[in-house]
């Protein structure tokens, strides 16, 4: 299984994604990761949850090769349904969620991190909105809970990598630390906080704050995937995907 969970004594759920060799989500990773998420609402012992990867970054974005692989539209709607739901299942889970970020967090990592209500990662951690290198025009309402609009649009219309320093300095990650282990052990040591208050108010708390941010993920969401899905219909977006895999077109990161 690429996502394993780790319910500890002190009510943390630690969620792991390990997808040798590069951590790039398929369809059934955000469909394990969302129905986790959303087991929360009823199981009492957890009280926070940490979502981080094993390997050598966070998220190198959806699985290409399997949307590619797939007949018909039966691949970009699946990682599309799978973006949307587990972004959703983040932003309504019933406990606050810590994002633990390293290495890299490309597309579909973007959005979830977007969406975590705390972020915390290893320095010198890139980010990278490649939504429209793949045909896609989704992850503006997510990662608006990481950039402010103006940059949010200049990431998404260019695709260039930014640094997770210029998240700290925008207050939308907590803290950076000098190591992998030591962003582990930072969020582990926060959710080890939250989870030493009172559930029944961390839960409330949560529901109050998604209320006051008003950030109508669910229907934002929805009308920008419309216009991927018409790329799709065109054909633009197929044929954008398979420059990827054709290696037509540099990777982001560290030229490769």
């Amino acid at each position: 299984m690429s996502v394993t969970e780790t319910v500890h004594a002190n009510g943390v759920a630690e969620l792991v994604v390990h997808h040798p060799p590069a951590n790039a989500y398929t369809i059934a990773d955000l469909a394990r990761l969302s129905e986790l998420l959303r087991s929360y609402e009823n199981r009492d012992e957890v009280r926070v949850a940490v979502l981080r990867a094993d390997g050598n970054g966070f998220c190198a974005g959806g699985d290409l090769k399997e949307v590619q692989a797939l007949p018909g539209f039966e691949g970009i709607l699946g990682q599309a349904r799978g973006s949307q739901d587990s972004s959703l299942a983040i932003a309504e889970c019933a406990v606050p969620v810590i994002g633990c970020l390293h290495g890299y967090c490309v597309g579909v990592g973007v959005l979830l991190a977007g969406t975590c209500d705390v972020l915390v990662g290893c320095a010198a951690t890139k980010f990278v909105l490649a939504e429209v290198d793949n045909g896609a025009t989704t992850g503006g309402v997510q990662a608006l809970g990481l950039l402010p609009e103006k940059r949010m649009r200049t990431a998404m219309f260019t695709c260039e990598p930014f640094d997770i320093a210029e998240l700290h300095g925008y207050g939308s990650v907590y803290h950076v630390e000098p190591s992998v282990q030591a962003t582990v052990d930072r969020a582990m040591q926060i959710a080890a906080t939250i989870a030493a208050k009172t559930p029944r108010v961390v839960r409330a708390m949560k529901q109050s704050l998604n209320n006051t941010a008003a950030r109508d993920l669910r229907t934002l969401y929805r009308q920008e995937l419309s216009y991927t899905f018409e790329l799709n219909m065109l054909g633009d977006a197929a044929a954008a995907r398979q420059t990827f895999l054709d290696q037509a077109r540099a990777g982001y990161l560290d030229g490769g």
